[in-house]
């Protein structure tokens, strides 16, 4: 999979991946060399193989980015509709999963654009308590670069794509 000339369908895959599960996980990795993985309900994608996210409740990837800044990011789709189609007829009509690996960048001051992006994508949840804890008064993004990607390999269902 190329990350230039396969971003939008990269883009089109979080997007589904997002509204099926609500997060991507990133998995980073410490000063001492032990794995994690972050669960994100706030990552956004761009036109340029870069994105950010909301930095307001991660505590362990920040400390990360100060040694390693190099994630992972795995975006599953896990519609049940999408699987059970693919169950029934033996391969995958998209992909079921897509990895990207990229480098943190530093934390900023979001942009109004960012909080408007992030405001539409949970408007279904505004005036819910969980909403307003989870997503209102986030200030700060941080970037993230991507330099690959790859799409998860599923034998013969994904033989395909």
């Amino acid at each position: 999979m190329d990350i230039r000339t396969d971003w939008k369908i990269i883009r089109r895959h979080f997007n589904k991946s997002f509204s099926s599960n609500f997060y991507v996980s990133i998995a980073s990795v410490d000063s001492e060399n032990n794995p994690t993985v972050t669960p994100i309900g706030s990552l956004f994608l761009n036109d340029n193989q870069a994105g950010f996210y909301f930095e307001k409740f991660p505590s362990k990837l920040p400390k990360h980015a100060k040694t390693n800044p190099k994630v992972c990011l795995l975006g599953v789709n896990s519609g049940r509709i999408f699987w059970i189609k693919a169950l029934f007829k033996g391969k995958f009509a998209d992909y079921p999963a897509i990895k990207l690996y990229g480098e943190l960048g530093e934390r900023r001051k979001a942009t109004d654009r960012e909080i408007e992006r992030l405001n539409r994508r949970m408007k279904i949840t505004n005036g819910l308590k969980g909403n307003t804890y989870l997503w209102k008064k986030m200030e700060f993004v941080r970037e993230i670069k991507f330099t690959n990607a790859e799409k998860i390999n599923l034998g013969k269902m994904t033989a395909e794509l």
